[in-house]
């Protein structure tokens, strides 16, 4: 039987901090050029859930950084798939903003997150590399395709690979995309086995001509806030334009190379940044097959979770794959669709059969 690259292992930490949209109810937010905005909160925030889905969002313990929650999802990824931590070959730990401590706007990237992962874990074999992959919200998806390739040549057996990110930490609360985004952590256990299914193709693109700086890092829509601390940013409808041009494209490409029929297709597990977006993807993805996208065949977690980056996909993967979701499953031999965007901007995708 042919050797194939297969999750053997999942696990994920989903803080327990839940901030509502209402929350926000008291911030004052501002146009990027510090401008006043007309609408009260209320309705600035009911806006904010129509357009996005997002009802509520997670933030972590003011005690954790990054790498705190990327070595608690990678032990439960371990533990699930059995493995001893000696024999993992490589730990990739996808992030944007390193370790950020509460009430700091430090980005503290040395030593890399993996190789704080690396020592949590108590790993002394000095043969498992571990390094950290920068790629906007697509990165723990590109960090599976990098695992599937060192495996394919035969330079590894085993890997961990893990989406963290704290954006709570870099937010700007005069920012209305602020109440976008969240923290948690996702990772799996790669491993070659001698079976069928694994990973079957994959996609990767970046445009960056006209479309590198959509998401960037810039100071306080306050102005009067200090001009060196910077946030995280974006063009909001420049992203969203851009997502719906090219990622059914890319998922589209990843699918033929596959020979997988898209009638196989049982779920879809996109990058969560904003649901109407989402849904909006996958319809186009299924239009260029001149079909309707079938019900149920994405899961979403962003109304209750927000964006998390490199860490919405392992842990939607995470509650999928144990039933934590009402109407989704997983069952073995089901065809997957793993597909994100982001910074960059970066595409990606991967066919997977379970």
């Amino acid at each position: 039987m042919k050797t194939t690259v297969k999750i053997t292992g999942i696990g994920s930490y989903i803080p327990d901090t839940i901030a509502t949209n209402e929350s926000f109810i008291s911030n004052r937010f501002l146009n990027e050029d510090g401008s006043e905005i007309k609408d009260s909160n209320p309705i600035i925030i009911e806006k904010f859930k129509a357009i996005t889905g997002i009802k509520a969002r997670r933030y972590i313990e003011e005690g954790l950084v990054t790498s705190d929650i990327a070595f608690i999802a990678a032990e439960k990824a371990i533990k699930n798939a059995g493995i001893n931590p000696e024999t993992i070959d490589y730990i990739i730990v996808a992030h944007n903003y390193g370790d950020v401590k509460f009430q700091s706007n430090q980005s503290d990237t040395v030593p890399s997150l993996a190789s704080r992962v690396k020592h949590l874990l108590q790993i002394e074999n000095p043969r498992c590399v571990a390094y950290d992959v920068l790629f906007g919200c697509p990165g723990w998806l590109e960090g599976v395709i990098q695992a599937n390739a060192f495996m394919k040549a035969g330079m590894a057996k085993n890997c961990l690979i893990i989406g963290a990110e704290a954006l709570s930490r870099v937010i700007d609360q005069h920012d209305r995309d602020s109440m976008i985004y969240s923290d948690g952590a996702g990772a799996v256990i790669l491993q070659s086995v001698d079976e069928s299914g694994g990973i079957i193709a994959h996609e990767t693109v970046t445009h960056t001509r006209d479309e590198a700086h959509f998401i960037y890092f810039d100071r306080s829509n306050q102005k009067e806030e200090s001009d060196k601390i910077r946030y995280i940013k974006m063009y909001g409808r420049k992203v969203y334009n851009f997502a719906l041009t090219n990622v059914p494209l890319a998922m589209k490409s990843c699918l033929d190379k596959s020979n997988v029929a898209i009638k196989d297709i049982k779920k879809i597990f996109i990058h969560q940044a904003n649901e109407k977006m989402d849904e909006a993807i996958c319809q186009r993805f299924y239009k260029l097959y001149d079909m309707e996208m079938p019900k149920d065949i994405m899961p979403m977690s962003i109304g209750e979770l927000g964006n998390s980056s490199v860490a919405t996909i392992p842990t939607l993967l995470d509650l999928v794959y144990n039933n934590k979701m009402k109407d989704h499953k997983i069952e073995k031999g089901d065809h997957v669709v793993f597909a994100s965007v982001g910074a960059g901007m970066n595409i990606n995708a991967v066919v997977y059969q379970f």
